[in-house]
This record gives structure tokens, C-alpha cells and sequence, in this order.
């Protein structure tokens, strides 16, 4: 994704949002503001399968003119706008475990803020996102961020090993080795970053509405499922208490 247009949309979206009042676009509509947060294990085409779901969602949608957004390389971005942090932090942000004594260290020596700061300065900016409505979050711990939000829907995206390998050497153009190393080394780090931050095991299939295993499911499928399930309005407590009695 080139960063550029990521960051133009995310600035699209937020000049749509935002309404005199302090309002959201959705919320000054009175229509239902929601959130859909992506987990994924490296080489499941997250970013693919949240790319079309915005389109899907945002042909689906009749309630708002407001367009579904995916936030993911962009939303670095977003966290430093949002908290006025110099452009250089991006590169701390990574979505990983970083050492204790390097952070510790860094500082200590102001060169940058602990990791904990920068995490939690991302977390306010998803759960601002998610308030406003019409996200697509990928990663960054945001299903944890956004679990007590009635409006969000999590997914987590699986595939076997070899078939994940398979695809970054196709869309990455790397050999084996180096696709293999990839693959390891980002689910690693995002299993870290979850445990560290959030005391959560990412594969816990409770944090999640669904698991697509994109061994057995098409792109395009699990686009539909996914975007019929956000779509669909779920019932309420009432209607639900009701229904089960």
C-alpha cells in the first residue's frame, strides 16, 4: 500500500466524519456506527480481504455517505497526527515486542517514548476511530481495544504454514527462505505484542466473532461472509433474552 494514498483516505474519512457539535457523521445520521477489526496470521491476505470488504461494506451500506476505511500502515500515521509526535517515532512503532533494556535505554536518553506510551497513545486512536464508525482496523491489538464496543465485530484470518509461505513469495517476489523467515518472524511479533501489551494469547478463538482459515476460504468468500455478518443488524439483548426463553 503506498503510504501516501493510505493517509489521504484516512484524512477523506475524517473530514467526512467530522460534524459541527463534536459529532460523528453517523451519529449526527442517527445510523449505526460500526467497527471491524482484523487479526491475522502473516500471508492470510489481511490486506487484500480488508480492502475489498470496504468496497463490499461501503456497496452494502445504505444508511451513510460516509466511506468504510481501512486503517492499518496508516493508522502509524494517524497515532502521530493525533498526538502531535514527530515522524520519526514510525519506525517504534512496529507491531512487535521490542526489548525491554533498548526501550528502557531509549528513554531514558529521550530518544524516543517507552513502547508503553506509544501503545497506548495507539490505542486511544483506534478507540477514536471506532467510535466514530465505518472502520476496518487491522491488527494492532484493536479487537482487544474496541471488545466492550457493542458496534465492533472481530475476525481473525488463519491458514496453514506452507500455503501462507506460498502466497508472500508470490506477492512479495521472495524466495523460500526469506518468505518462510517473514511469515515466522510476524506472527512471532504480533503474538508478543499482544501478550505484552494487552495479556491476551492471539490465538484464543474468544476474542473473535469468526475464524476464516483462507486455506478453505476464498478471498472473495470470506469477504461476503464477513460483510454480510457487519451488515446484518444484530438483535438486541431484549429481542435475544426473549427468543431464547
Amino acid at each position: 500500500m503506498n503510504n501516501n494514498v493510505g493517509f489521504d483516505k484516512c484524512l477523506s474519512f475524517i473530514n467526512c466524519q467530522m460534524q459541527p457539535g463534536g459529532k460523528s457523521a453517523l451519529e449526527a445520521e442517527g445510523t449505526r456506527r460500526r467497527v471491524l477489526t482484523i487479526s491475522r496470521q502473516a500471508g492470510c491476505g489481511a490486506h487484500v480481504i480488508a480492502t475489498q470488504l470496504a468496497e463490499y461494506l461501503q456497496a452494502g451500506d445504505t444508511e451513510t455517505k460516509c466511506p468504510w476505511t481501512v486503517f492499518d500502515r496508516n493508522l502509524v500515521e494517524k497515532v502521530l497526527e493525533d498526538h502531535q509526535l514527530p515522524k520519526r517515532l514510525e519506525k517504534y512503532m512496529p507491531e512487535d515486542k521490542t526489548s525491554e533494556i533498548t526501550d528502557i535505554m531509549d528513554e531514558l536518553f529521550d530518544l524516543h517514548p517507552s513502547s508503553w506510551t506509544l501503545v497506548h497513545k495507539a490505542s486511544e486512536t483506534i478507540l477514536r476511530l471506532a467510535e466514530l464508525g465505518n472502520v476496518i482496523i487491522i491488527g494492532r491489538g484493536a479487537n482487544v481495544i474496541t471488545a466492550k464496543l457493542e458496534q465492533a465485530f472481530h475476525v481473525r484470518l488463519i491458514g496453514s504454514l506452507e500455503t501462507r509461505i506460498a502466497r508472500v513469495r508470490q506477492f512479495d517476489h521472495l524466495n523460500e527462505k526469506a518468505a518462510a523467515q517473514f511469515v515466522q518472524t510476524e506472527d512471532l511479533g504480533r503474538m508478543r505484542y499482544l501478550k505484552k501489551y494487552f495479556d491476551k494469547d492471539i490465538d484464543d478463538p474468544l476474542l473473535y466473532h469468526v475464524v476464516i482459515n483462507t486455506d478453505a476460504v476464498s478471498f472473495e468468500k470470506a469477504v461476503r461472509m464477513i460483510g454480510d455478518a457487519v451488515l446484518t443488524p444484530a438483535p438486541s439483548a431484549h429481542r435475544q433474552a426473549k427468543a431464547e426463553a
